[in-house]
């Protein structure tokens, strides 16, 4: 009977060592990247020739450099409003420069909307914004740049179809363009997402709808990838992010369902790091009686896996305030970039290294 115990406490002993070696193992593996640390904090502009700023978006130049973008003028909707660009150089920002705007002839002019960076494989650089008085009566339009943002083509109109990415950056698979869209009612009830896939450099889109006899209303998609599955996260009115799933790169998509994101409907981005992880940036409050409420903090959460996030870095933690509609980039050298509307005054920056 001695000799049974024996054998059977140092079964249960190898046992357990090998279930804390495992758990040790996985939270390792989990939490060697837990933290990160910021390399550079500053805002793009000081000062600028329009009083409000909004929807910055990111992207990496062929030499290294960031390119910023974001609408700015008298206040959203205001019929100059227009959008420009900064570059941030090894001597810092350089001064806001207009490159695009909605005028349509000597006596009309709308309004310009949420520009989107992006950079395809074949090293073309994609200027998406829209132009028009409303989100629900907005159109797409592009212009490209060869050589960094130093000039760029005359505007281009998207399809009637198509309205380009509408906040957050479009996903390259191979030859597969995947760009997050949605549209938007004029009564607001109707809130319907989609991607718009090109292969062919984005010369030509076609459309794919996202569970499109949903009762959920979503806008805003930010794509991630893992294992061969895109997640795209949603901003709602149900004050959490929501989310579906495509397995064959964007040609369909699951029913969208909750996450336990807090969310108080407003913009999010995400990205996937070259090490597999991913991070998410976005207000972590629900929504409140005033369409600004629950702006006042915002957070970066990471993942290993896509569906568990950790908030590990608080970018905003304010009683009040709007700090917002963030857009998030790695670099070649593994260096994370985010910006993101200040009190919409201002656009801040910030560099950052994952440890």
């Amino acid at each position: 009977m001695m000799i049974k115990f024996i054998v059977i406490n140092e079964t249960l002993f190898f046992t357990f060592k090998l279930f804390f070696l495992l758990i040790s193992t996985g939270m390792w593996a989990q939490n060697k990247n837990n933290s990160l640390t910021i390399l550079e904090e500053e805002f793009i502009f000081e000062r600028a020739d329009f009083p409000q700023c909004h929807a910055s978006t990111i992207e990496v130049l062929e030499n290294g450099e960031i390119i910023a973008a974001w609408f700015g003028g008298e206040y959203e909707r205001h019929p100059e409003v227009s959008i420009y660009t900064s570059v941030k150089s090894s001597s810092g920002w350089s001064l806001p420069r207009k490159v695009a705007d909605g005028i349509v002839n000597d006596s009309l002019n709308y309004p310009t909307w949420n520009p989107v960076l992006f950079k395809s494989d074949s090293k073309k650089l994609f200027l998406f914004y829209k132009i028009g008085p409303s989100p629900s009566q907005w159109w797409g339009m592009y212009k490209v740049s060869q050589d960094d943002g130093k000039t760029w083509t005359l505007p281009l109109r998207l399809p009637d179809n198509i309205l380009g990415p509408i906040r957050n950056k479009p996903l390259q698979i191979g030859s597969r363009i995947i760009s997050p869209s949605s549209v938007e009612s004029s009564d607001g009830e109707t809130w319907q997402s989609h991607v718009e896939i090109s292969e062919d450099d984005g010369e030509t889109w076609r459309k794919v709808p996202i569970d499109s006899i949903s009762d959920f209303k979503t806008i805003q998609p930010a794509i991630i990838q893992y294992n061969g599955v895109l997640k795209a996260f949603f901003r709602s009115d149900q004050d959490v992010l929501m989310e579906s799933l495509s397995k064959d790169l964007g040609e369909s998509w699951t029913k969208l369902e909750k996450t336990s994101i807090a969310n108080p409907n407003s913009g999010v981005d995400a990205v996937t790091l070259a090490n597999g992880h991913h991070l998410l940036v976005y207000n972590p409050l629900k929504s409140g009686k005033d369409w600004h409420n629950g702006r006042n903090k915002l957070y970066v959460a990471i993942s290993s896996n896509g569906e568990n996030w950790r908030p590990i870095l608080k970018l905003e933690d304010e009683v009040k305030g709007e700090y917002s509609y963030p857009a998030i980039i790695q670099d070649n050298n593994g260096d994370i970039h985010i910006t993101y509307t200040y009190e919409r005054e201002r656009i801040k920056y910030l560099k950052l290294r994952l440890n």
